[in-house]
């Protein structure tokens, strides 16, 4: 099993700091989530029963590419991935650079994690169909891994192009997502899958079901994809084990969030985050 440190709702200033904790304590990739503004948004947060995000405008959302690059050049070994990353918020061309970038600065260590997204407005602030999103985002797939490997092609009233610098080693894509053509999506074009949900143990047994359905029906064997799940447990070895043994590749882990009333009340800032991971890496990882 290998463990990917889920890092959402952190202040800019401790990201550097933050990644070399969690290579230090042998976390396997670093996540960051991907959001380009805060409003009152009128499209509902799907991921809360009130339908309202859990953070406001004070939270910070930095750009996953450039605190990508800052994490890598203080780091060896620690990879990185968004989750996810909205690309078809964007260009094709935008994110290719992006992302081609990133992986050949850090030395080849970027997954790129991907999904369609839920907000409406940040398509429209980047003028962006947001209705067409998964159409766009399963023809983005195979462009970009055309593009980073160096490859020319074209598009319409463009002519023939490619970009530089592109990786020396194909950059793997992990689909996010728990929606039916999510899972369809991870199972017919990705090398990974990336869940959004914290799942209890049967909820995750379905969605396994479910994607090896998919990818029997699209001709891939059933361990073709890297599934990356989070998962309603305490941390527990002999757990965490039993997963494996069902399939899951990787589990995502934020640890302050299991500290202590007493570490909360002395703690706080990248003090509790330190404590908190490296004992999660004493008792699961080590």
């Amino acid at each position: 099993m290998r463990y990917w440190l889920g890092a959402s709702f952190v202040d800019t200033g401790e990201f550097t700091q933050l990644a070399r904790i969690a290579e230090d304590c042998g976390f396997d990739t670093f996540t960051l989530s991907d959001h380009l503004f805060y409003a009152d948004f009128a499209t509902p947060y799907p991921y809360s029963r009130s339908g309202k995000p859990r953070w406001d405008a004070s939270t910070h959302w930095p750009d996953a590419w450039v605190t990508i690059g800052a994490m890598a050049a203080v780091t060896t070994r620690l990879r990185f991935a968004p989750n996810v990353y909205i690309a078809p918020a964007r260009d094709l061309l935008t994110v290719a650079k992006q992302v081609s970038t990133a992986a050949v600065l850090s030395g080849d260590r970027v997954t790129f994690g991907v999904g369609v997204g839920w907000c409406k407005e940040e398509f429209l602030a980047t003028g962006q169909d947001f209705h067409t999103r998964g159409r766009r985002l399963d023809a983005m797939i195979p462009q970009l891994r055309r593009l980073w490997s160096g490859e020319a092609m074209t598009l319409p009233g463009i002519p023939e192009f490619s970009i530089a610098p592109t990786p020396e080693r194909p950059i793997p894509v992990y689909v996010g997502g728990d929606s039916e053509a999510a899972l369809r999506r991870a199972a017919r074009l990705g090398d990974g899958w990336i869940g959004n949900r914290i799942y209890a143990e049967e909820q995750l047994d379905e969605v396994l079901a479910a994607l090896r359905k998919y990818l029997a029906e699209y001709g891939r064997p059933a361990d073709a994809l890297e599934i990356v799940a989070p998962l309603a447990v305490l941390p527990d070895r002999d757990t965490y084990r039993r997963w494996h043994d069902k399939g899951v590749s990787a589990t995502m882990a934020a640890p302050w969030w299991l500290a202590s009333p007493e570490e909360k009340a002395t703690l706080s800032g990248l003090d509790l985050k330190r404590v908190t991971m490296e004992r999660f890496a004493e008792e699961i990882i080590r």
